[in-house]
């Protein structure tokens, strides 16, 4: 028998060389956040403190090897985009994918309101099985953002990407990568503003760093 399988170290040290590093990131803050469900709704911008927050961000990962900026399609993530990408030089790519959940008609609805509805509390219980009356299931949400990821990866092998989303679909994400069953997805938190990296290979995902 003349072939021979490679020596797994050689192996991984191989395929270990073209990994794509991802910055999740979550917007700043908004005047709705931890008050309502702005969801999809078109017009909620930082505030002045989640412009501050986007500020100092920015300064935080100047110096990082980010060489893609992608960002949902609504204000906030992408206002929250803007201070890296004029410090970084480089455009800001829109991403479908990356959006916030669709919360159909849960959107514009303040928690208090939310807590007394039994559908609620399903869904805060039950988030693999319960979809949101006239909105996603957040197997959905989970499907669509590790499959953009998975495609980042596969078009840009062995560069860094910056990548600013919302909170449950970050969460969604994570949980897939950590082997989190959805249902327990809210014990991961992901704040405002804050970065958690994920680097890539062949060989399976790492967390490199959580809600810096």
């Amino acid at each position: 028998m003349t072939d021979a399988l490679p020596a797994v170290g050689a192996a991984q040290t191989s395929s270990a060389s073209h990994m794509t590093t991802i910055y999740l990131i979550r917007h700043g803050n908004n005047d709705l956040v931890g008050k309502a469900i702005a969801g999809r709704m078109p017009g909620i911008s930082l505030n002045r403190e989640g412009k501050r927050q986007a500020e100092r961000l920015a300064v935080r990962l100047a110096k990082d090897p980010i060489e893609l900026i992608f960002s949902s399609p609504l204000e906030r993530a992408i206002e929250t985009a803007v201070p890296l990408a004029k410090r970084l030089g480089l455009d800001i790519q829109i991403s479908d994918a990356l959006n916030e959940i669709d919360f159909g008609d849960w959107t514009r609805q303040t928690f208090e309101h939310l807590e007394t509805l039994p559908r609620w509390q399903q869904w805060n219980s039950f988030r693999s099985g319960t979809r949101i009356p006239d909105g996603e299931l957040m197997l959905e949400v989970q499907l669509r953002m590790v499959s953009e990821i998975h495609r980042l990866r596969k078009e840009y092998p062995d560069q860094t990407l910056a990548v600013f989303s919302h909170g449950d679909p970050i969460r969604a994400a994570l949980a897939y990568y950590l082997g989190v069953p959805l249902d327990l997805f809210q014990r991961i938190e992901v704040d405002p503003a804050c970065v958690t990296i994920i680097a890539l290979s062949d060989f399976g995902p790492r967390i490199v760093c959580l809600n810096r």
